[in-house]
């Protein structure tokens, strides 16, 4: 089952750092992400990067297949000063 890191933002929505999310895409462990996590995690993961396996990734890779040792990094912006 992939494992999902959540960062900053993204962490504190879902109240957990990571979390092993079935799927057999990328597209469809999100949706079980979202689901489990709720409405305050979509606004997060709306304006976040997503990654796998240390690649970034584009929207249009929800089809992206994903393997039982894959990792999904949840990257939310980060602002500085």
């Amino acid at each position: 089952m992939p494992t999902m890191l959540l960062f900053a933002t993204a962490r504190d929505a879902a109240g957990r750092a990571c979390d092993m999310i079935p799927g057999s895409t990328l597209g469809e462990v999100l949706d079980e992400a979202l689901r489990r996590y709720g409405a305050e995690f979509a606004q997060v993961l709306a304006n976040s990067r997503v990654w796998l396996n240390g690649e970034m990734l584009y929207d249009d890779m929800r089809g992206a297949p994903c393997e039982a040792d894959d990792e999904i990094a949840v990257l939310p912006p980060i602002s500085g000063g």
